[in-house]
C-alpha cells in the first residue's frame, strides 16, 4: 500500500527542484517507490572536498533533500508542509568522481507531527557511502 498523499510522479518533483540547493548539486529524482523515494547525484567538482573525494556535507544534503520530498510527499501540502529538524550521518566510504550516488529515504516513523526517515546512501556498484537518519517536522500552514 502506497504511504503517498495523492499519486505523485517524477515530473511533480522535478519541478520542486527549480532554484535549489538540489538543482545547484544535479541532484534528480529517479524512483518513487510504494514506500519510498530516491534520488541521484553524480560525484564531479562541484560536489568535492580538499581530498578530491566528495564532501561529507554534501551526502547530507543529499540525504536530507531526498527525505524532505519524501515526507512533503506524505501530506497534503495545501494545509501542511515539512521542514528538517535533525539530521546525522555516518559516512562508510569515500564517493570518488564519476561515481553516481544513489540516495533512498524510507520512513521509520510517520506520526502527526514529526518524521523519522532512513536514508541509504551507495553508489553505482551497490557499495555503501553513508547512512543518515532525518527527523522531519509536519507543521500547518499558518491561516
Amino acid at each position: 500500500m502506497s504511504i503517498w498523499f495523492g499519486t505523485p510522479t517524477l515530473e511533480d518533483i522535478a519541478q520542486l527542484k527549480d532554484g535549489t540547493v538540489g538543482e545547484v548539486l544535479g541532484i534528480d529524482f529517479s524512483h518513487i517507490g510504494e514506500d519510498f523515494v530516491e534520488a541521484t547525484m553524480t560525484v564531479d567538482q562541484r560536489v568535492l572536498q580538499p581530498a578530491g573525494i566528495l564532501h561529507g556535507g554534501v551526502s547530507v544534503v543529499l540525504a536530507e533533500s531526498t527525505c524532505s520530498i519524501g515526507a512533503s510527499l506524505t501530506v497534503d501540502l495545501s494545509k501542511q508542509y515539512v521542514v528538517g529538524q535533525e539530521i546525522n550521518a555516518n559516512h562508510i566510504r569515500p564517493g570518488v568522481p564519476g561515481d553516481v550516488i544513489t540516495a533512498r529515504a524510507t520512513p521509520v516513523s510517520r506520526g502527526r507531527r514529526s518524521q523519522v526517515w532512513d536514508i541509504r546512501l551507495h553508489n553505482q556498484h551497490d557499495k555503501l557511502v553513508c547512512i543518515s537518519r532525518c527527523t522531519m517536522a509536519v507543521l500547518d500552514h499558518a491561516e
